[in-house]
């Protein structure tokens, strides 16, 4: 198994769990920062690594008309601010390969979305930073192909990788996550993660934007969790209904303190214990 550091933390499927955590998008620096303070707060309590996520641009929004976040050169700023003033690794996804090597100078981890996951350009830049490069799974992908993109970020010479699991489609404004997938990237050698928040998404599923199921995101959580991952990518809000992107699958701050308990109770247990696929 491959661990890869960062930010004073070892992400791996053997090690404690890591929660990546955060708002959807960028909204101001107060916003961020509250959201990651009692984040780092409720990671610390509970004996869980925590990296802080939010998106500076949402470039794939439903609609024409959705809100996209704070730019490039402001996002990065906020994400400096965290970084350096709350002493927190930080995670943000890119869209193209300038960004790749403008945002690697700020953040400790770039993230390739999952509609990207196959364009190699992107892949090749991302590696070619040295920077921890996270791959969202293409919802069109099957779980044993992401050995071929991370082969691509490999052939930079980088190996900081990390594979992230987000469900694939399932019929028109649906998509179903299948467990075997986590222990089958995991052959890969490379630390999994499992977005519990974009699996219970509803694309385009509200016309207008996307649409979701939050109540099911702490079930998939639970179930990932308890196979014995390296992490686990939850996106969440102290107001979800009023956000500006992905509200309906985000999970309320307020109960993030008694989910994070238990996926650490689950995450000992599954660990004394490994799965071998």
């Amino acid at each position: 198994m491959k661990d890869v550091s960062f930010g004073g933390l070892t992400v791996g499927n053997d090690r404690p769990l890591t929660v990546i955590a955060g708002p959807c998008q960028l909204e101001n620096r107060d916003h961020a920062e509250m959201i990651a303070g009692r984040m780092a707060e409720i990671c610390r309590a509970h004996g869980a690594q925590y990296v802080f996520k939010a998106s500076y641009d949402k470039a794939n929004r439903t609609s024409l008309k959705g809100r996209r976040g704070l730019g490039i050169d402001a996002g990065l700023t906020v994400l400096d601010q965290i970084r350096q003033g709350m002493d927190l690794p930080v995670l943000t996804d890119i869209h193209d390969a300038e960004q790749a090597r403008i945002a690697a100078k700020v953040v400790d981890v770039i993230q390739i979305p999952a509609f990207l996951s196959r364009q190699t350009d992107l892949l090749v830049a991302a590696g070619e930073t040295g920077a921890v490069v996270n791959i969202k799974k293409g919802q069109f992908l099957a779980p044993w192909d992401m050995a071929n993109v991370a082969e691509k970020v490999e052939s930079t010479g980088n190996s900081r990788i990390l594979l992230t699991e987000r469900g694939a489609s399932f019929g028109y404004n649906t998509l179903v996550a299948d467990m075997r997938s986590l222990p089958t990237m995991a052959k890969t050698g490379y630390p999994v993660i499992m977005d519990a928040t974009h699996s219970v998404q509803q694309p385009g599923g509200l016309g207008g934007s996307s649409g979701g199921q939050r109540e099911f995101a702490p079930v998939m959580a639970r179930a990932a969790v308890s196979l014995g991952i390296a992490g686990v990518f939850i996106e969440t809000h102290e107001d979800p209904d009023h956000a500006p992107s992905d509200g309906p699958n985000m999970i309320p701050l307020d109960q993030m303190d008694r989910l994070i308990a238990t996926l650490m109770a689950l995450d000992r247990i599954a660990k004394a214990d490994p799965i071998r696929v």
